[in-house]
């Protein structure tokens, strides 16, 4: 049985700006086909606009505010809030307030598959 706890996972940035901290994946469980993440993204702070050629994501707010970009969509997103971001699809995430979301990924998140031209 494989179990992480929050608290032991160090937190880092990925590369488009927002920080994560890994509760499963390929660096922490013996994970092969998606993983999952806490994000944080300031209040002010947007993530820079990206797509992802093979992950397929969602997102769940937990706690506070902010407007996805998705493609040529905009929307105020918060608590309870589960956003789809196929794979290929432009995205970045601006945050009114401090943002807090858990991050999926199919297959598991790689700095390789992060684009931005």
């Amino acid at each position: 049985m494989t179990v992480q706890n929050l608290a032991t996972q160090v937190p880092f940035t990925t590369k488009d700006g927002s920080t994560i901290r890994s509760l499963l994946d390929r660096t922490n469980a013996p994970v092969r086909q998606q993983s999952l993440a806490e994000a944080r993204v300031p209040a002010g702070v947007a993530t820079e606009r990206h797509y992802h050629r093979a992950s397929e994501e969602f997102y769940y707010v937990l706690d506070g505010s902010g407007r996805m970009h998705l493609g040529d969509e905009v929307r105020v997103v918060g608590p309870g809030d589960a956003i789809l971001i196929p794979a290929g699809t432009w995205h970045f995430i601006a945050a009114e307030s401090d943002l807090l979301f858990l991050c999926c990924c199919a297959p598991p998140y790689s700095h390789d598959d992060t684009f931005f031209v």
